[in-house]
């Protein structure tokens, strides 16, 4: 019996929603009484590899093949369905993050495995295996029991704290083979986001939406989130009217994020919208109209124009960290 954690690593790096998943699995397999364990795909150095025993792994298995370099859902599938025969693995988690979802669900009907997406806490009991996750859009939770004999989870980002079990890991080099015929789509290009707090990671989102009126009042939300340390997003019409690039869509529809604190400005709160943010720990809204939706699912609102508000946010922020 063993639990096996796909560590996703991004040009050789962990990052923070890595550590989160391991000691997500590191708190199972105790409640479990069995074996943690890594698997990372890619080029990642001895000394990368070694944090990963940090949060709870005891081996890393580690892929490394040239067909493997660049993403494809289809032969990243098979090389991780090949660990999970090897080891006997019994659990396996993901993050639910983009790869995560296109893996987890091939996955599932390759092993006849349940699957529980999204979830956001630990399993209130392993015997049977019952696990919570948010549903109709974030507006309830519902427990459901998985009956497998082989149970897939993605965990949502920032539901589950870093927590340190350092152990000595040892790492295993594992080979497979992956036919022609599982690389029929290939990315032509990948364009990565540089110089920037990525949104699925950040501690803090400035968001805003059509309230803004154009890509060129944008300033002053850079700024605020400048002075928070924070990563900047937006709603799907500011994406679709190219005001912003697409990459910083959140909601339903784009990237679901939860981080602690989630400033909305200028966005009415469509359903679309607030299904992929309602993760969020603390919810600030700021909106001229008082009927906003927002306000109905924020923590805190503020009713005014954010062409006021915002810069009286700035200037409170930068005084106060001033000391």
């Amino acid at each position: 019996m063993a639990i096996l954690v796909y560590t996703e690593n991004w040009e050789g790096k962990f990052k923070k929603s890595t550590f989160e998943l391991l000691s997500y699995g590191s708190e199972i397999a105790k409640l479990m009484e069995c074996e943690l364990i890594a698997l990372t795909i890619g080029k990642v150095e001895e000394n990368e590899l070694k944090v990963l025993g940090k949060y709870g792994a005891s081996v890393v298995y580690k892929i490394q093949d040239p067909k493997l370099e660049t993403f494809t859902a289809k032969s990243y599938t098979r090389a991780i369905a090949a660990v999970v025969k090897d080891l006997g693995a019994n659990v396996i988690l993901f993050s639910n993050n983009t790869n995560g979802k296109a893996i987890s669900p091939r996955l599932a009907v390759k092993f006849n495995a349940s699957l529980a997406p999204g979830v956001m806490q630990l399993p209130s009991s392993t015997d049977p295996f019952v696990v919570r996750k948010r549903v109709y859009s974030g507006k309830a939770f519902a427990d459901f029991e998985l009956n497998s004999e082989i149970k897939i989870l993605t965990l949502n980002t920032n539901s589950f704290q870093i927590i340190e079990n350092n152990k000595e890991i040892v790492t295993k080099e594992f080979a497979v083979e992956i036919p022609d015929a599982d690389l029929v789509a290939k990315p032509l290009e990948v364009n990565m986001a540089k110089g920037q707090i990525l949104i699925t990671e950040a501690e803090i989102l400035v968001s805003a939406g059509r309230g803004l009126k154009g890509p060129e009042n944008w300033g002053m939300i850079e700024e605020l989130a400048q002075v928070l340390g924070a990563g900047t997003c937006c709603s799907r019409p500011v994406a679709d009217l190219n005001w912003r690039p697409h990459h910083e869509h959140v909601g339903q529809t784009g990237k679901v994020v939860a981080p602690n604190l989630y400033i909305a400005i200028g966005i009415s709160g469509a359903i679309q919208h607030l299904a992929g943010v309602n993760g969020s720990k603390v919810m600030v809204a700021i909106n001229s109209d008082p009927e906003a939706p927002f306000f109905q699912s924020a923590n805190y609102g503020i009713i005014g124009d954010a062409f006021v508000v915002v810069p009286k946010l700035i200037e409170a922020f930068k005084k106060f960290k001033a000391g």
